[in-house]
């Protein structure tokens, strides 16, 4: 056979290989968030770029109404992963038996501002004042509490009320009413609320607090029998995070943020893009300390959950295989 006839064999083959490869079904997978705000901005821009896809998923995300309800989807097969932070939802879930694990974490602090009435000027003036928050014991209950903590404060004894009223855009439009006196909100939804003279009593990212922010969350079962599928998944949000990290790409970001937290103009988009940096790990690990500071904060009224340890709850085999790949 001589070398023309043995390059196009090869080149034959490998269209067919090819051809195969591109025929081959997209895998579905759903993955679901109980936040809604400028963090999920590495899922917007991977939905919209397309990085999943290239590895072979069909991954839909979904937000869902509080950290609870990802849990029970989790739970029941009807969702693969979850996106989300260290809660009482999840370590909750842990606690009862289920199998969570983090393989990777996306935001590995408390992110966020919080955000009071013209009137509150420190966080002392939080005593025997309502508080929103999503839901008991969820993201923003904890990122609250833990600043509260941070201050010397303590809802029981100092008379500070949580009220569950939903989603940042629900929360913040409940502060801005006079509905309550504070809310945690993220960098684009507590915008709006500065130029109009709300007091930020903290850049919670600024503060010394370990915790697991953002992170992905499945199963052991489903990691152990489908590491392909975690692996493509933290691939594409690397991807994503590398995209969002380029400035000449800042429009398609500002497109995705619009788009995924349904705002109607670029500035407040804008709010929420100059965050993403100072926010956003580049080496994707799992923050076991994290996990270990809400244990303790929970474990203080919940026996099951003061015995879950925060090694358990982590595996960042999946990370470490892509860092040696040189993703990041």
């Amino acid at each position: 056979m001589n070398s023309a006839t043995s390059l196009l064999t090869f080149l034959i083959v490998l269209l067919g290989m090819t051809t195969a490869r591109a025929a081959q079904p997209l895998t579905k997978v759903i993955m679901t968030s109980g936040s809604f705000s400028e963090r999920e901005a590495t899922m917007y821009v991977a939905q919209d770029q397309g990085f999943f896809r290239r590895y072979g998923l069909d991954l839909t995300f979904v937000t869902v109404r509080s950290g609870p309800v990802g849990m029970a989807a989790l739970a029941s097969g009807e969702s693969q992963f979850h996106s989300g932070s260290a809660t009482g939802a999840t370590l909750g879930s842990a606690a009862e038996g289920m199998d969570l694990v983090y393989v990777a974490g996306i935001i590995n602090k408390l992110i966020g501002n919080i955000m009071a009435a013209p009137k509150i000027k420190t966080p002392a003036d939080l005593k025997g004042k309502f508080i929103a928050v999503t839901s008991a014991s969820g993201g923003s209950w904890m990122f609250t509490t833990l600043a509260l903590e941070y201050w010397g404060l303590d809802a029981k004894r100092d008379g500070i009320t949580f009220r569950i009223m939903g989603d940042e855009s629900v929360r913040s439009q409940a502060l801005l009413n006079e509905a309550v006196s504070a809310t945690h909100l993220g960098y684009t939804f507590s915008a709006p609320l500065i130029a109009k003279g709300f007091t930020n009593l903290a850049d919670l990212s600024k503060l010394p607090i370990p915790f697991q922010s953002t992170g992905i969350l499945t199963t052991r079962r489903f990691m152990n029998g489908n590491p392909e599928i975690v692996e493509n998944v933290l691939r594409g949000v690397i991807d994503s995070l590398n995209f969002i990290a380029q400035p000449e790409n800042k429009p398609a970001v500002l497109k995705s943020l619009m788009r995924g937290l349904r705002l109607k103009s670029i500035e407040q988009a804008n709010e929420g893009y100059e965050t993403l940096a100072n926010i956003y790990e580049r080496k994707i690990y799992p923050r076991v300390d994290g996990v270990h500071n809400v244990i303790r904060l929970l474990g203080q009224t919940n026996e099951k959950i003061r015995k879950l340890k925060a090694e358990d709850l982590v595996d960042d085999r999946f990370v470490k295989k892509l860092e040696k790949e040189g993703k990041f």
